[in-house]
């Protein structure tokens, strides 16, 4: 008889299912993994709300393959894994990077697996369904890195946005002579500040509209921080940098206005990072980066080869965790989960529990 599972699909913008379906069966090379816990990423909100980054403008250049399971932030133990797997075992708790590599493209053989052209990130293709389920299989062309027996679940789920993260600010190139702008505090935008106060900057300064983010930034780093919702940001920035503006500018909220302020912010020969998602299509002054500063625009994708050293910096305590997560739910209670996520005020990172 077929073994039956619950997990949450996405059909179609705001029709994610709860329902029943079989748990995958694997084959060589690959690990079946029961699922302890998976974060919601903001890419998961903005797929629901029909977001054009996930679902296109028509069939031709649309992104996810639906119906599909989602989530991509999640850690498990290993229940089943096939005889030719090596360096694993029955029983460990793992997690596994967020993209499946094809292994075969240019910059697969070039080792830059994250920007696989086939670009399969769990939970947006049928044949990469997520971590929104009891179970979840994973490919022989998996990453796949063991969790210390000592991280808590908070800690384990966290990996995978704080690799993201951890890749933004290689990209930034972080001088000791920086003034660094991280710009959105959620739980990557505050490891982003963590992360950026560790390269020992002149100045780290954060940026949300919502007050308890902002208390957050101040203990993961921020020397300041700033509500565009209460002063003109560009203003305070150009005060605290005697009219020059900042060095860096990591763009992590996926708000419009913030690439506009971003820009306005930087100094001439100033570096923006791209790094958060955007719902819909952005428009900005390129004047501003060529005739006008000269900006480098610098994107980030997924984690890039991030995932050990951030396992490590938890493990020894640089890397902070302690509040990013701040609600747990059951899979099943998932419309309230996704209602918190987006509306609570005091949300940071949600997970939920399968």
């Amino acid at each position: 008889m077929e073994r039956t599972m619950k997990a949450l699909l996405s059909y179609a913008p705001y029709d994610n299912r709860y329902e029943d379906v079989p748990v995958p069966t694997i084959s060589d090379g690959e690990i079946l993994l029961k699922v302890k816990g998976c974060g919601i990423c903001a890419g998961d909100v903005k797929s629901y709300h029909g977001g054009i980054r996930i679902w296109g403008t028509s069939e031709e250049n649309r992104y996810i393959e639906a119906p599909c399971i989602g989530g991509h932030e999640f850690y498990g133990e290993i229940v089943e894994k096939a005889d030719d797997v090596e360096g694993f075992e029955i029983g460990d708790t793992i997690v596994t990077e967020q993209i499946i590599p094809c292994g075969t493209c240019k910059f697969c053989r070039e080792g830059k697996y994250w920007m696989c052209t086939r670009s399969a990130v769990f939970g947006f293709k049928q044949y990469a369904n997520g971590g929104f389920a009891e179970y979840v299989k994973l490919d022989k062309n998996c990453l796949n890195h063991k969790i210390p027996k000592n991280f808590t679940p908070e800690q384990a789920a966290l990996v995978e946005p704080i690799a993201c993260g951890m890749h933004a600010i290689e990209r930034a190139n972080i001088q000791h002579s920086d003034v660094v702008v991280i710009a959105g505090l959620g739980a990557i935008g505050l490891s982003m500040v963590n992360m950026a106060s560790l390269c020992l900057p002149k100045l780290v300064i954060g940026i949300d509209v919502k007050a308890n983010r902002l208390a957050m930034g101040k203990d993961f780093g921020a020397d300041v921080v700033l509500n565009p919702m209460e002063c003109n940001v560009v203003e305070e920035i150009m005060k605290l940098t005697s009219g020059l503006g900042c060095d860096v500018y990591v763009e992590a909220s996926g708000s419009p206005k913030s690439v506009t302020q971003g820009m306005d912010s930087l100094k001439n020969l100033g570096r923006y990072i791209q790094m958060g998602v955007f719902a819909e299509e952005v428009t900005a002054d390129w004047n501003t980066i060529g005739d006008g500063k000269e900006l480098t625009i610098i994107g980030s994708h997924l984690s890039a080869l991030t995932f050990p050293a951030v396992i490590k910096g938890i493990a020894s305590g640089l890397i902070k965790t302690d509040g990013l997560i701040s609600h747990k739910f059951d899979l099943a209670d998932w419309t309230e989960a996704f209602q918190v996520a987006e509306k609570d005020p005091n949300a940071v990172k949600v997970m939920l529990i399968p």
